[in-house]
């Protein structure tokens, strides 16, 4: 298992080492959740960026596609308490984040009020269908997703780091959900697309599921050690011009903004919060790390680009008449926006 000082440089040399530790750790993680995820291996990568980056990951796509499968096993794979909370329209916040209970000391008698705290208070969480519940009971993971705390009763608690929440909701087209809240989908760092398998994995998951023999999964990550990951993930160096890259992607988003392109005002209605820029920065660390560098590049912004932007942008009706996606749209932006800095940087 990794530990805290594998990601904790303080000479040149010892950066080198760092960077390969983490290029290390990462791959035990492919490697270890490969064990009972098929395929999918763009799914996997973009969950692991998003984990290293220190933000919450939204998984979309049709029931049976393995978007649970996988968050439980790469809880397995970390050293973290684990909660899986089922979302269905019945579900109320306070299932969620806990509620103050009346208490009896049996000394004296007297009666309080106890703190019972919810599943939201484990390190690592499965918001299992996320869009089924009621928009109330999304709003309760609100303050847990961006402000790491959870407040009930006016009194404010802190939850333990490193918190991930990892979501998975079906299309929103299906019959009993409810489309999660714009300022809720932005505090996903990622949106992640899972589609289905082809005819080789298929029969590799047939021989799996249907078999007696089940996959080992070992221990590879502790909190500490993702947290010294996280640290030296914002260490890595992003070149002036490539930061501004990001954040010309970003205003292209935005309708009538001196960046956007003629799809973006067609078709959006509303563009990136700087979140999504946020996110650009983060996980294209995670790549150039990965990649062998200590610095981001051009593919790197690209490369992450639809993960942490497709979510963000709010189409309009004629978008929805003329059947763009979101992604369209990002794949425009990335092909209208020149690389070469419009300002000196």
């Amino acid at each position: 298992m990794a530990t805290t000082t594998d990601f904790m440089p303080d000479t040149p040399e010892r950066v080198k080492q760092a960077c390969e530790a983490f290029r290390a750790t990462f791959k035990s993680l492919q490697e270890e959740i490969g064990k009972v995820i098929v395929g999918h291996r763009e799914v996997v990568d973009a969950t692991l960026i998003g984990l290293f980056a220190g933000g919450n990951v939204l998984l979309e796509g049709v029931p049976g596609l393995g978007k649970t499968l996988l968050v439980r096993t790469l809880a397995e794979c970390l050293s973290l308490p684990f909660s899986r909370i089922q979302f269905t329209p019945d579900l109320m916040p306070a299932d969620v984040i806990g509620t103050n209970i009346v208490t009896e000391d049996p000394a004296t008698g007297r009666r309080g009020f106890q703190f019972q705290k919810g599943p939201i208070f484990a390190q690592i969480v499965l918001a299992d269908e996320i869009n089924r519940a009621t928009p109330k009971t999304q709003s309760a993971l609100l303050e847990a997703m961006q402000e790491r705390s959870v407040t009930v009763a006016g009194t404010t608690h802190k939850l333990d780091r490193p918190f991930f929440v990892l979501a998975t909701q079906n299309p929103i087209e299906q019959e009993g959900t409810y489309p999660l809240p714009e300022a809720q989908m932005d505090r996903f760092i990622f949106k992640i697309n899972v589609g289905y398998a082809q005819l080789d994995e298929l029969m590799t998951i047939l021989d799996r599921t249907t078999g007696s023999a089940t996959p080992d999964v070992r221990k590879v990550l502790d909190g500490p050690a993702i947290l010294a990951a996280q640290a030296l993930i914002r260490d890595c160096v992003v070149a002036p011009h490539v930061k501004e890259y990001a954040a010309r992607l970003v205003l292209a988003s935005h309708p009538g903004g001196e960046f956007a392109p003629n799809i973006t005002g067609r078709y959006v209605r509303c563009g990136s919060s700087p979140r999504g820029a946020q996110a650009l920065l983060l996980g294209a660390k995670v790549r150039a790390l990965t990649d062998g560098r200590y610095h981001v590049s051009y593919k790197d912004i690209r490369d992450v680009a639809l993960l942490a932007l497709r979510h963000r942008l709010i189409l309009n009706f004629e978008a929805e008449a003329d059947r763009v996606s979101p992604d369209d749209v990002v794949a425009k932006i990335l092909e209208a926006t020149p690389r070469e800095p419009v300002k000196a940087v």
